[in-house]
């Protein structure tokens, strides 16, 4: 399953209203259970116990023999529960007969809630466990996800009555966040550009940029990134974020270190519940066109052959940045020809939603790129969002930051 399928089921999930902590988790374990997509046959909540040392069961559904409620499992038995606030999330071989007396052999676990520090060490508030046929890194990636959602929930569940409306620093942050965009319309050896972000709020946490590259500048980078939260925490974190590519591009540093740095980053600056989806490729002036690139849980953007009218979506090489410190990433490529184009995107173009709760999604976004590709990168552009405004013009509230960036070989 897509990461981005999952993060918008979760989120969708967890944005109803709950009672308790427990009601939300409740809801999330279940979804876990049911969601086929994901293949968990097991869930469970543990909640950290400081005065006893161990996490003991709070909530468990799934095709698996049930556990008392209140089970717990000592953290001297457990060494490996150190590592999760490092990692995260963890993959491991049960150890405790009794749980291996109720078929559950191999799990994963992730860390969820604030930390606490206790003799020098650190653990997670809750953990959530799940056991699946596949207990592999895709199951660990998904479960990063999850586990981030869920702290950013219990997060906002905590500071609901505490937030309030600072309109001078808003003022401040969207200023700063307008220096790191760059002008909309960029010429680069036989490449024309054209981008544009739209924040749902003030400020948002979309952002795009060019960066020339070596001495002579003979390549460009284009970054287009998501911080998955809103207003003025995801516009400070938009900002770090650009300028940790800028500076990493000006080492001329290779794209799958560059990604893993900017990953390692994010994870040691921002708290549990920040991550970012960010897709990063480079042009240069090569004949055949070739460009690199790395999507790191981005939505996968979408190019567009002028010969034979084929599409292509250039589909994640990488996790969500921020999760997870040593997440690995790989390099593709594509080949422009002349007139192929090129569309990246954030959520708030394909997640628009109309009067019906219906998505825009990437089909539509598809038809229009396939109707207007012989226009130039800014027609293209215009259009899209005319188009997602006219599509989701009655449901404002529920809109996201909207970002483009077309990118046009045009041999002159």
């Amino acid at each position: 399953m897509e990461q981005k399928k999952i993060y918008r089921t979760i989120e969708t999930v967890t944005s109803k209203y709950f009672e308790t902590d427990k009601d939300l988790f409740k809801e999330v374990i279940n979804q876990l259970v049911d969601n086929e997509q994901i293949d968990v046959t097991g869930a469970r909540i543990w909640r950290f116990d400081e005065d006893e040392m161990s996490y003991k069961l709070m909530l468990q559904n799934g095709n698996v023999q049930k556990i008392e409620n209140g089970f717990p499992l000592k953290i001297s038995d457990y060494p490996i529960f150190e590592l999760i606030s490092k990692e995260r999330t963890i993959l491991a071989d049960e150890t405790d007969k009794v749980l291996i007396s109720k078929g559950i052999f191999k799990y994963s676990a992730s860390g969820v809630g604030r930390k606490i520090k206790i003799k020098g060490k650190y653990f997670y508030q809750y953990l959530l466990a799940v056991n699946s046929s596949n207990i592999d890194d895709e199951l660990r990636y998904t479960l990063n996800i999850v586990a981030t959602i869920l702290t950013s929930k219990l997060k906002e569940r905590r500071i609901y009555d505490q937030r309030k409306n600072l309109i001078e620093d808003l003022d401040k942050a969207k200023q700063l966040l307008k220096s790191i965009i760059p002008e909309h319309e960029y010429e680069f050896h036989n490449y024309d550009l054209f981008g544009v972000t739209i924040p749902a709020e003030i400020v948002g946490g979309d952002f795009f940029d060019y960066l020339k590259i070596g001495e002579d500048e003979d390549r460009l980078g284009i970054v287009v990134g998501d911080a998955a939260s809103k207003g003025l925490a995801a516009a400070a974190e938009a900002m770090y974020i650009s300028g940790a590519v800028r500076m990493a591009a000006n080492f001329q540093i290779k794209i799958s270190p560059l990604m893993r740095m900017t990953n390692q980053l994010i994870n040691k600056i921002f708290a549990d519940d920040k991550f970012t989806s960010l897709f990063y490729c480079e042009l240069s002036d090569d004949k055949k066109g070739l460009s690199l690139y790395a999507n790191a849980g981005h939505n996968p953007p979408i190019f567009i052959s002028s010969e034979t009218k084929k599409i292509t979506r250039l589909n994640p090489t990488g996790p969500l940045l921020g999760p997870a410190p040593n997440s690995r990433f790989e390099t593709d490529s594509i080949n422009f020809k002349n007139g192929d184009v090129l569309v990246i995107y954030t959520d708030g173009i394909v997640e628009a939603a109309n009067s019906k709760f219906e998505f825009y999604e990437e089909e539509r976004l598809e038809k229009v790129i396939s109707n207007n590709f012989h226009k130039t990168p800014k027609e293209i552009a215009l259009t899209i969002l005319d188009d997602v405004n006219q599509f989701s013009t009655s449901r404002p509230k529920y809109q996201d930051d909207k970002t483009l960036v077309i990118i046009k070989r045009n041999n002159k």
